[in-house]
């Protein structure tokens, strides 16, 4: 029988959430979305207010217009998708076996492989991204192997490149594939294969129909887990894709702190965002569909 001090807690753990996403996300995006709406001057803060003292709305959508008349925001939106979308599939690609041979290890090893895996975020991220650069530069560790082993004749130029981008997202968001992956695929019961391969099915028609479609939630989170953070990222693509990559998290940094136009910068950001809601609504449709499956 639930006392008082139950239903309290109960109605307490389920307000903390909304609490979480109203402090942390709406209260932010509304702040911004007004900014989205005013002009930039020189001043504290540096933009015009979206309603004056007699309660006159002065509120404008030239940031918005300029984002569409601007070559240069297209282009960033566009690089930025593919982007992240080539990074996700390669996360994909060495990622699902990699979930899959973990899954398949024996408990003995299976803690120690998960222990590998979440190793590098015990570094600092930028850390990391730096350890790449020397790994990368002209005359770093790669480079020299190869010069040694007789490979090239010359060093290879990989830092300032979209391939040195493209290595710093696979590698920093690898373990955000990898992880929701075996989630789905430690839970897989090995008898519908055995089943599968005793009616006659080989090993590709099981993975096919069988191991494919029970692991597509956590393929499809993972998916999720590293588009959406590779699509705004700054770091990686400013310190190994160089001052000329062109990422729209490189963008948005520049209107903010470089040129201080935090209107136009809010409205990039605005723009980004509503870009991302759309994997979120096919996200949550997907798992709409798989729990009318089931």
């Amino acid at each position: 029988m639930q006392t008082t001090a139950d239903t309290r807690w109960q109605k307490v753990t389920v307000v903390l959430p909304y609490l979480w996403l109203l402090l942390f996300f709406l209260a932010p995006f509304l702040i911004v979305f007004q900014i989205s709406f005013s002009d930039p001057v020189i001043g504290q803060p540096p933009f015009t207010p979206t309603i004056d003292e007699q309660g006159t709305w002065l509120a404008t959508l030239d940031n918005y217009r300029f984002l569409l008349t601007d070559k240069l925001y297209g282009l960033s939106y566009f690089k930025s998708v593919v982007t992240a979308a080539i990074a996700t599939f390669f996360c994909l690609l060495l990622g699902f076996p990699m979930a899959y041979a973990i899954a398949r290890s024996g408990p003995k090893y299976r803690n120690l492989l998960l222990l590998l895996i979440i190793l590098p975020f015990w570094i600092s991220f930028l850390l990391r991204v730096y350890a790449w650069m020397g790994l990368m530069n002209t005359y770093g560790v790669i480079n020299n192997a190869l010069l040694w082993l007789g490979v090239i004749d010359q060093p290879l130029q990989m830092m300032y490149t979209d391939f040195a981008v493209y290595v710093g997202l696979v590698y920093s968001y690898l373990p955000f594939m990898i992880l929701p992956v075996y989630a789905t695929l430690e839970r897989l019961d090995e008898d519908l294969i055995e089943a599968a391969m005793d009616l006659g099915a080989d090993s590709w028609l099981a993975f096919r129909d069988i191991t494919w479609p029970l692991a597509r939630p956590g393929v499809i989170a993972g998916c999720l887990l590293v588009f959406i953070p590779a699509i705004g990222e700054y770091v990686i693509p400013y310190l190994l894709g160089g001052p000329e990559s062109l990422m729209i998290g490189r963008v948005l940094f520049d209107e903010f702190f470089v040129n201080r136009d935090w209107p136009l910068a809010s409205a990039v950001a605005i723009v980004l965002l509503l870009l991302l809601v759309v994997p979120i609504m096919f996200l949550q449709r997907n798992r709409g569909a798989d729990e009318a499956r089931t």
